[in-house]
Order: C-alpha cells, then sequence, then structure tokens
C-alpha cells in the first residue's frame, strides 16, 4: 500500500506545482534589480558612434531604459505605443539596442519611428546581461539617483503604461 502513496504523492505535487505555474503571468518575473542602482555603462551611440552614453549622462532625470532590437517580432509591435509616449513628453525614453547590427537598427528606426532619445549600441549583449535582461523587449524605469524602480518585462501594453509605469513616473519626478 505505501509503495502506491508514495508516486500518488509526489504526482499530486507535481499537478499542484503545474497548477500555479499555469495562473502565473511571466511577466512578472521578480527582478532582483528592483530598488538597486542600475549598471554602470558606457556604450557608443547609435546614431553618433563617435559619442557615448553613459548612465551618469542621467543623473537627475526620471528615465525609461527600453531595450530592443531590429530582429525582434515583439519589439516591432510596441513601437507605436513607444512613439506615441515619446510624444507624450511625459518620460524620456532611451534604447539600448541589443545584440544587433547597428546598420539594420538604424533602418528599422527609420521604418517604424525613433521613439528614443537616442540609443546606445549593446552588440555583445554585455550591457544587457548586467541589466538581467531575459528577452527583448524589456523596459526599465530608473530614477534620479539611478535606482532601477520598475522593470516591464515583454512589450509595453497601454494597461502597463497606465496602471504601472505612469504611476511611478510620476511618483519619482516628484521626488527631489
Amino acid at each position: 500500500m505505501v509503495k502506491y502513496l508514495v508516486p500518488l504523492a509526489i504526482f499530486a505535487l507535481l499537478v499542484g506545482f503545474l497548477y500555479v505555474g499555469l495562473h502565473r503571468d511571466p511577466r512578472e518575473i521578480p527582478s532582483p534589480l528592483i530598488d538597486k542602482p542600475a549598471p554602470e555603462f558606457q556604450l557608443m551611440q547609435l546614431h553618433r558612434p563617435d559619442q557615448m552614453l553613459s548612465l551618469q549622462d542621467m543623473r537627475g532625470k526620471v528615465w525609461l531604459l527600453n531595450v530592443w532590437a531590429s530582429w525582434c517580432e515583439s519589439c516591432r509591435d510596441e513601437q507605436p505605443l513607444l512613439v506615441e509616449y515619446a510624444r507624450q513628453n511625459i518620460v524620456p525614453i532611451y534604447g539600448l539596442d541589443y545584440k544587433d547590427d547597428p546598420a539594420d537598427a538604424i533602418k528599422w528606426l527609420e521604418q517604424f519611428g525613433n521613439p528614443f532619445v537616442l540609443s546606445a549600441v549593446d552588440k555583445e549583449g554585455q550591457v544587457g546581461i548586467d541589466f538581467g535582461v531575459y528577452g527583448v523587449p524589456e523596459t526599465f524605469l530608473i530614477d534620479k539617483q539611478g535606482i532601477i524602480r520598475y522593470k516591464q518585462i515583454g512589450a509595453i501594453t497601454p494597461e502597463a503604461w497606465e496602471n504601472n509605469i505612469l504611476p511611478m513616473v510620476r511618483k519619482f519626478q516628484q521626488q527631489s
């Protein structure tokens, strides 16, 4: 009798884990970097390769870092929303072109619109790794002190913008 109960208990435990996993939102993967300083970086700018972009350049302002690539289908879906949000001029959006060919990235922005104040080139993906990027697109909200306050895994949706990102942007813009 006991020899049947052990496999049954293991099966029930696995079914329980599967049940819980099916009801979780994959975009809500907790990031260990939330409320921690953003990783330092210095990368070449996409449109001006002779100039660099670093975390220090954004100190003192609340900003979004959108990790994207020309080969990313979800980025294509997200791009019209980012262009619209950039036009609203509520928060500056910077791009991190991830593991991409710069020439392809420039063509892609010309075709689909460029919402970014500027984009930096992370051709090898090291800065993305430092930020804990699982895949593109991902977006980080970074406050005036350079602290990561929010991470959006996957494309930004109108709901995520209205319910998560905008309230946090406004909150951190009001802080000194």
